[in-house]
């Protein structure tokens, strides 16, 4: 339950409401009995001073006794609060109201008395308390004369000893009692105000903890779902909001990397297979020279060495375009940009591929429009998209057949098409199409010969790019893949 963010917010509310409510209390009461003391005082400022003026209390230098026991009995009866005490010119106590052994002081600061006696300028003004040794009390004091010589102070101590603590102070008045518990019950509904507040504000925090919890126990795979999240509301919509974005990003992530995982695997079979083939074939052909060579004839001896060549080559072009692919994938690739005639970079590739074409008796065609602007890309990179897709398009296509480069250029680029006529794509293979090594036959042993690497890599060139590229094709009538440069400002 504590680990709950609504159960922290209630005790630190409880806490806060605590310490709030003890600060309050002994402010009360400091304020209280401040004020108690100041309305005592200044009720009773002209005490001391009528008292030292109606009753002789020190007469030819001695203390009168008969007029303190007199005065002491009168005030008993009309104030028991009050202390008398008198006091000598050096603030020795003479006599006092007290019962003996009460006394703990045998005399008094008269700082305070000259300060009470010249006119404060604040009340309450504290004096020394004869009762105790560290106390203090409001008090009234006045000069004591003996046939107009002064000679000494009447001090009245004015609460005594009945208000000494908090508890005696709050048992003696019904006003701060009820004062107190008009302030608790407020307290105690401002707690529960506060109790229902946090549960409520912190339900949707609740909510998106559980989510949390629940995509973590899900392994990460199933994206959150949350209901009645506004991406215009306050915080904490804002944080779910952004925590079912993440969720659902998290899991295309794992979703890709399982993809690429087993695309992986899959490309680690292919070059095993790519690379064992041409690799067996070509330790076989020279195997079979070197045991044979004396049998042979010259004309099968150049046979074997042409296949072993030819297998050579293979290989060492699979491992080029292996190459090429890590270069391209690798972060630090950077694209030579430059502006350039795309028509003339077309007809120089087609013109390099015609002669395969008419070895295949295929028609290579091209569709160039009389004049247009250039593009800006990396002509080395372009090149080689259009050498992997025309070669793959002649290699597709069937005799008789044909091969048609196409431009159209437009306000901000021009629209490149390679089209053929051949066995076309079947629609569960043309997503996959640029996966390395994939090949959409059924049997690889049906593919013509290829590393499986061309689509793959004309892929990644018009990536760096920008530029996507897009596939139509249709069983039995022939592909197309069209993609479009930017023009170059001039």
């Amino acid at each position: 339950m504590l680990r709950r963010l609504s159960a922290k917010l209630t005790i630190a509310l409880m806490a806060i409401i605590a310490v709030t409510c003890v600060a309050w209390i002994a402010l009360t009461l400091f304020a209280t009995r401040l004020y108690q003391e100041e309305v005592d005082q200044s009720l009773n400022s002209p005490l001391a001073h009528y008292i030292s003026r109606a009753f002789p209390l020190i007469t030819d230098g001695a203390v009168n006794q008969q007029a303190l026991g007199g005065l002491f009995d009168q005030l008993m009866v009309i104030n028991p609060r009050i202390e008398v005490y008198l006091l000598d010119l050096e603030g020795g106590i003479l006599a006092f109201s007290a019962e003996p052994g009460r006394v703990k002081r045998d005399r008094v600061d008269l700082g305070p008395l000259r300060s009470w006696i010249a006119g404060p300028e604040t009340l309450p003004l504290r004096g020394d308390d004869p009762r105790d040794l560290r106390g203090s009390k409001p008090f009234s004091a006045a000069e004591v004369y003996d046939n107009d010589r002064h000679a000494g102070y009447l001090y009245v101590v004015l609460g005594g000893e009945e208000y000494q603590s908090a508890a005696d102070l709050l048992s003696g008045s019904y006003i701060l009692r009820l004062a107190l518990g008009a302030g608790s019950m407020g307290v105690l509904v401002a707690l529960a105000a506060g109790v229902l507040s946090f549960a409520w504000l912190t339900r949707r925090l609740t909510r998106l903890s559980g989510a949390v919890e629940t995509f973590r126990e899900a392994g990460f795979e199933t994206p959150a779902k949350l209901m009645g999240w506004r991406r215009d509301g306050d915080e904490i919509d804002r944080l779910g909001i952004a925590f079912e974005e993440m969720s659902q990003r998290i899991a295309d992530q794992i979703e890709q990397l399982h993809r690429a995982d087993a695309a992986r695997r899959d490309m680690v079979a292919n070059i095993s297979h790519d690379l064992r083939t041409p690799l067996a074939s070509l330790q076989g052909y020279l195997e079979t020279l070197a045991m044979k060579q004396d049998s042979f004839s010259d004309e099968e001896k150049r046979k074997y060495l042409d296949l072993a060549v030819r297998q050579g080559d293979r290989l060492a072009r699979l491992v080029a375009e292996l190459f090429e692919l890590t270069m391209l994938d690798s972060t630090g690739t950077r694209l030579n940009f430059e502006p350039f005639s795309l028509p003339e970079l077309v007809q120089d590739v087609a013109q390099k591929f015609r002669p395969e074409a008419e070895r295949k008796q295929l028609s290579l065609e091209t569709e160039i429009p009389e004049s247009a602007p250039f593009v800006r890309a990396d002509i080395g990179l372009i090149e080689r998209v259009l050498e992997n897709l025309i070669e793959n398009a002649i290699k597709y296509t069937p005799e008789g057949g044909s091969v048609r480069l196409s431009l159209a250029p437009d306000a901000t680029g021009i629209e490149l098409r390679v089209a053929d006529t051949g066995r076309g794509i079947a629609d569960e293979d043309r997503e996959r199409i640029f996966e390395r090594f994939y090949r959409a036959e059924k049997s690889r042993g049906e593919a013509p010969e290829g590393t499986g690497l061309g689509l793959a890599i004309t892929r990644r060139i018009l990536q760096l790019h920008d530029c996507p590229i897009k596939v139509e094709s249709a069983l039995g009538e022939g592909t197309a893949f069209t993609f479009r440069l930017p023009l170059a400002q001039m």
